[in-house]
């Protein structure tokens, strides 16, 4: 693919609000622990996508649902502050925006963290909340999807996509099974090793298992298997061949949210501008790295001028990322 303009596209998923607790220890079952701190940030594997997407300097928009209440507004409003189209972003009485409760424990300059999501509005998007997408999907160089949202309006967004000629990409968290019919609609399936070895039955754990965990994703149906694996970096399985980009290294973690959702917000971006795999790798690792260097979803994830920045100053060759300065340069965020 060599696209001659500024990457177009479509993400379909949630929202939700993060409450971040930080401590030094996690509580066992039962017990209470005194925190260190707290902060309240956007976020959602959709719109965190999405808002990725945007700082790098693609044009984005976002289908999705929210409550009627402060959090939904907070998190619509921090959507059209990147410049996402919220055409598609639906509001519903009566039931509360998702909300996600993050758990931080940083100890021996380590940071983990612990997600229990309620997903309220998002599991509530109906097909008629999406029908609109199907006579515009064509417009759009690739459409994002999670499982933060019915399996049913992933399935049908998806065979709207594949039907239109249109890229889809799979992140496929949390884990849930895959259907049959979503995966042979998916130009790319993009789990973490845990979710990868829950789908597939096989751990994880170095680069021979993660090769096999990539065919197997692949005879599924998929077109190509991206699996991230935290310290280990990144591997690609297409039609091609297996590709492996290392992560960054000497970069302080100060809390991995949105990580994985910045990771695939970059890689999306990059592949619709063309790049071939192994650099659209890179480019999706150092986007990653400088997301767990600060707190946060949202606020988290950077802007391109930031992750080029980093890129240069590590002696990466940044020439065919600079097309992607028209977009966010016009979009001035």
């Amino acid at each position: 693919m060599q696209l001659q303009h500024t990457p177009r596209l479509l993400v379909v998923g949630s929202l939700v609000m993060d409450l971040i607790v930080s401590t030094s220890r996690f509580p066992s079952s039962g017990e209470t622990v005194i925190g260190t701190g707290f902060e309240t940030a956007p976020g959602g594997k959709g719109a965190n996508q999405a808002i990725q997407a945007a700082r790098l300097g693609a044009v984005v928009s976002m289908a999705g649902k929210i409550g009627e209440d402060g959090f939904g507004r907070e998190m619509r409003d921090s959507l059209m502050e990147s410049r996402v189209d919220i055409t598609h972003l639906t509001c519903m009485k009566g039931v509360s925006s998702g909300v996600g409760n993050v758990q931080l424990e940083t100890a021996d300059g380590k940071t983990a963290n612990r997600i229990v999501v309620v997903p309220g509005a998002n599991m509530k998007i109906q097909p008629q909340d999406v029908e609109p997408l199907k006579e515009t999907i064509s417009d759009y160089d690739m459409v994002l999807l999670q499982l933060e949202i019915p399996m049913e309006i992933n399935q049908l967004v998806a065979g709207w996509a594949a039907e239109a000629g249109v890229p889809v990409m799979l992140n496929s968290a949390p884990y849930a099974p895959i259907p049959e019919s979503l995966a042979h609609c998916l130009s790319y399936i993009s789990p973490n090793e845990h979710e990868a070895e829950w789908i597939t039955g096989i751990p994880v754990k170095d680069m021979d298992s993660a090769r096999r965990a990539t065919a197997c994703l692949r005879s599924m149906g998929v077109q190509n298997a991206l699996i991230t694996m935290g310290s280990r970096g990144a591997v690609l399985e297409t039609p091609d061949g297996f590709f492996h980009s290392p992560c960054i290294q000497d970069v302080e973690v100060k809390d991995p949210t949105a990580a994985g959702d910045s990771f695939v917000g970059a890689f999306c971006t990059a592949v619709c501008l063309g790049l071939p795999p192994e650099e659209a790798l890179r480019f999706a690792n150092y986007t990653a790295a400088f997301t767990v260097s600060r707190m946060g979803a949202q606020p988290s994830l950077p802007q391109l001028p930031e992750v080029l920045g980093m890129m240069e100053a590590r002696g990466e060759n940044i020439e065919s990322l600079r097309p992607l300065l028209n977009g966010w340069e016009r979009k001035d965020i």
